[in-house]
């Protein structure tokens, strides 16, 4: 800024134990517009870090974007992002979407079928959900003199003025034949094949010592073993178990697990998975994005649970594609669209997004 850029937006991902509010005001008195969310850990290029901020400038026109911030009153998800979608809408005849949101309760699928009543079914919607470190309390999304632990931030871009390609993918491989989801409610996955999820899940995964005495034992099913939700088109869809009801060996994954869909089983995460991220980035660049002015990353803060320090080889693979200005934020959730996918909430996946200014 010293030099002469003016950067009119900062995207801010950061820890719980940083104080939002004083870099929300240190960026507003320089006039400055804020999208930001806490973190599970924050990466500027190939840097990871935790407990820290990173912040990407831009200085994109400000009649080129507007931010939308919203609380999810009474749970209402769609009609809240139905409402931010309209207003968006007003603005721009062809509208994108970042986004970002809070609380673990939240209902990632309905507020993107929300934006996509309004804005049409194939628009560029990506994003994340809020971390904490992975205290799993309390998490936040926030911008210019407003926060909220049960709601959504979003940039509203004009895809007339800006250019936006991202992708979703994940890496994960799959073993076994597909099985039938025989009884569920919502994201409770009660039997696979007529057998407990938990019971069957493990089977596969080979793994010991299930019982509730092993406080491991959801961590590992859901860094190394998510189910693998099959879908009639594009790439099956990340459901990691988060939480064992132990009195019939059932599980609640983090997303919806249809009664009668087809899933399969995962094999443990290996170097494959991180070259298929960053080839299916490397893609995007050659079909639909040459070149880039930045890109923001929204990864699964399962991921790095998964890789441990083998994390900064596909953080770096993704910086090298555009080796443009990048940062990231480690998610609850990640939302958007794989390859020949539906727009939808992903889990355990990287979602890239790749911005250029016309």
């Amino acid at each position: 800024m010293s030099v002469g850029f003016k950067p009119t937006l900062a995207i801010v991902f950061m820890s719980v134990a940083q104080d939002r509010k004083a870099i929300c005001s240190l960026l507003d008195e320089a006039g400055i517009t804020v999208f930001g969310s806490t973190t599970h850990g924050e990466f500027i290029d190939e840097e990871i870090e935790t407990g820290s901020i990173a912040i990407l400038l831009l200085d994109i026109k400000k009649e080129h974007f507007r931010i939308h911030s919203a609380e999810f009153q009474n749970y209402s998800y769609r009609e809240t992002s139905k409402t931010v979608a309209g207003k968006a809408s007003q603005d721009f005849e062809k509208v994108a979407f970042l986004l970002v949101t809070s609380n673990a309760t939240t209902d990632g699928e309905e507020v993107l079928i929300g934006l996509q009543e309004v804005a049409g079914n194939q628009v560029n919607a990506f994003g994340g959900a809020a971390g904490d470190d992975y205290a799993f309390e309390e998490t936040w999304v926030f911008t210019n003199g407003w926060e909220n632990n049960h709601g959504m931030v979003c940039i509203a871009i004009d895809e007339e003025k800006v250019a936006v390609s991202g992708i979703a993918t994940c890496g994960w491989k799959a073993v076994g034949t597909e099985k039938v989801v025989t009884k569920s409610e919502g994201n409770h996955v009660f039997t696979i094949d007529g057998t407990p999820a938990l019971d069957i899940t493990t089977k596969y995964g080979g793994l010991e010592n299930v019982s509730p005495d092993n406080k491991d034992i959801v961590t590992e099913l859901a860094a190394n073993f998510p189910l693998q939700l099959q879908r009639e088109k594009g790439n099956p869809v990340m459901r990691p178990a988060l939480v064992v009801d132990w009195e019939d060996h059932s599980f609640y994954t983090s997303g919806s697990v249809p009664e009668g869909s087809m899933i399969r089983f995962s094999l443990p995460p290996d170097w494959d998975v991180m070259e298929k991220v960053v080839k299916g980035v490397q893609n995007l660049k050659e079909t639909e994005m040459p070149e880039a002015d930045a890109v923001v990353v929204f990864s699964c803060g399962g991921r790095i649970l998964s890789f441990g320090p083998m994390m900064n080889a596909e953080i770096e693979g993704v910086k090298e594609v555009w080796n443009v200005p990048m940062a990231g934020m480690f998610s609850n959730a990640e939302l958007g669209r794989m390859a020949g996918g539906n727009l939808e909430m992903h889990n355990l996946t990287t979602c890239c997004v790749a911005l250029k200014e016309k």
